[in-house]
């Protein structure tokens, strides 16, 4: 009987692909490479020595709007805020997680810039997100559960706290299949993870959102529906993994 020997995930998918560790970790932990139909979650995971890697295709932002002062993108997942505003080589207006798909902002200028840091500061502007999660959400709900954020090894985390800053969330069903539900979610404010700990807190966990008490799925199914500001009003097509009928 032979005994089975076991690398380090990001070393054996780097002699597969013929790429460097560090590139192989840099996919791992961007949360598209698979085995076996899981997704790897630890760079530095032991596998088999004979596991074959799938690595997931990283889709391009695609421009949904632009004039003078704004370009609005359709974010997909996996790509980071930082990453995207980098390549258009223009000002984030705001942020989405990594795994969040959706419609991302980007300023083109100072002056717009500063009209639009003064409507997220007066609360001036209407954000609409879809999220599949966990469970049948049947009515309609009003989270108002201040949150905290802590720093951690592995990154930010939203905890509901008494001395946590204002957080508003309004929450609406929207199609109910089987145990998951698509709901929409409306945010006054937008604090850090905010969607995620809300949805958690009342007991509907964001699906892909292990960092939550979300079940794993191939991505946190969270997304940047619409947004509107300054008379502005964009929309991001719904993503083919949220329509569940």
């Amino acid at each position: 009987m032979t005994t089975q020997t076991t690398d380090k995930a990001y070393k054996l998918l780097a002699l597969q692909e013929n790429i460097s560790n560090r590139t192989a970790k840099e996919l791992i932990d961007r949360g598209i490479v698979y085995a076996a139909g899981k997704k790897i979650l630890l760079a530095r995971l032991d596998v088999k020595t004979n596991t074959v890697f799938k690595i997931e295709k990283l889709k391009k932002p695609q421009i949904l709007f632009e004039d003078d002062n704004i370009t609005a993108v359709d974010k997909p997942p996996f790509l980071t805020a930082e990453e995207i505003s980098q390549s258009f080589k223009l000002t984030l207006l705001h942020r989405l997680d990594k795994e969040t798909s959706g419609v991302l902002l980007l300023s083109k200028n100072e002056e717009f810039t500063k009209k639009v840091i003064d409507v997220f500061k007066n609360r001036k502007v209407e954000k609409i997100y879809l999220a599949i999660v966990n469970g049948k959400f049947i009515e309609p709900m009003n989270i108002d559960t201040p949150l905290k954020i802590i720093k951690t090894k592995s990154g930010a985390f939203a905890k509901p706290s008494k001395d946590g800053q204002t957080a508003i969330s309004t929450v609406t069903p929207k199609l109910i299949d089987g145990k998951n539900s698509i709901v929409e979610v409306s945010i006054q404010t937008g604090r850090t993870h905010q969607i995620r700990a809300h949805l958690k807190s009342v007991g509907f966990p964001v699906i892909g959102d292990e960092k939550y008490g979300g079940r794993p799925s191939s991505r946190i199914m969270l997304h940047a529906w619409k947004i509107s500001l300054l008379g502005y009003n964009f929309e991001s097509p719904i993503p083919s993994e949220f329509r569940l009928s």
